[in-house]
C-alpha cells in the first residue's frame, strides 16, 4: 500500500495545478463531457507517474505536469479521431452552442478558440504554453526541442493564427 505522504503531495499539486490541466483539456476538447473525460485521464496518468517524479533543482513541477498533460491530450485526440464519430454540428456552430459567456470578451475568446481549434495538435501545444506566459526555455524543456526551434515554430504558429483571425475580423 502506498504511503499517505506522496498521496497528500499529489493531492496538493493537483489542487494547485488543476486550472492548468483544465486549460489543456479545454484546448483539446470542445465538448464538455469530452473535456471532463480528458481531465480525468490526465489526472489518472499523473497519479500513475507520480511515484517516478523526482524534483530537479532547475526544473519546475509545472514543466513535468505540462509534458504529461499534453502527451495525454494529444494521445486522446488521436484515439478519438480514429473512431468514427456520429454526425456532429460543425465546429463553429458547436462553439457557439457551448459558449455560456456573453459579451465582447466572450466573443473574442470564442473566436480565438475556434482559430486555435484549426491548428495541428503540436501547434496547439505551442499556443497553450504561450498563452500561459511560459518562457521559451521552459517551452523547450516541456516540448523536448531547442529554444531556437521554439522561437521559429512559435513565429509560424502565430502567423497561422493571424491568418485565421484576420478574415474573421473583416
Amino acid at each position: 500500500m502506498a504511503s499517505a505522504a506522496p498521496s497528500a503531495d499529489f493531492v496538493a499539486a493537483l489542487h494547485e495545478y488543476q486550472p492548468l490541466l483544465r486549460r489543456v483539456a479545454r484546448l483539446y476538447c470542445q465538448d464538455a463531457d469530452d473535456r471532463q473525460d480528458l481531465f480525468q485521464e490526465m489526472v489518472l496518468q499523473l497519479w500513475r507517474a507520480w511515484p517516478r517524479y523526482v524534483p530537479q533543482a532547475n526544473a519546475k513541477l509545472s514543466t513535468w505536469l505540462y509534458r504529461i498533460a499534453l502527451n495525454v491530450a494529444i494521445s486522446n485526440l488521436r484515439q478519438r479521431t480514429r473512431r468514427p464519430a456520429p454526425t456532429e454540428l460543425d465546429a463553429e456552430a458547436l462553439a457557439v452552442a457551448q459558449a455560456p459567456e456573453t459579451g465582447y470578451d466572450a466573443d473574442d475568446r470564442a473566436q480565438l478558440y475556434r482559430a486555435i481549434g484549426r491548428l495541428s495538435d503540436v501547434d496547439k501545444a505551442f499556443i497553450l504554453l504561450y498563452l500561459e506566459d511560459r518562457p521559451y526555455e521552459e517551452m523547450a524543456d516541456i516540448l523536448g526541442i531547442t529554444q531556437n526551434n521554439v522561437r521559429v515554430k512559435m513565429h509560424r504558429v502565430q502567423e497561422k493564427l493571424r491568418a485565421f483571425l484576420v478574415p474573421a475580423a473583416r
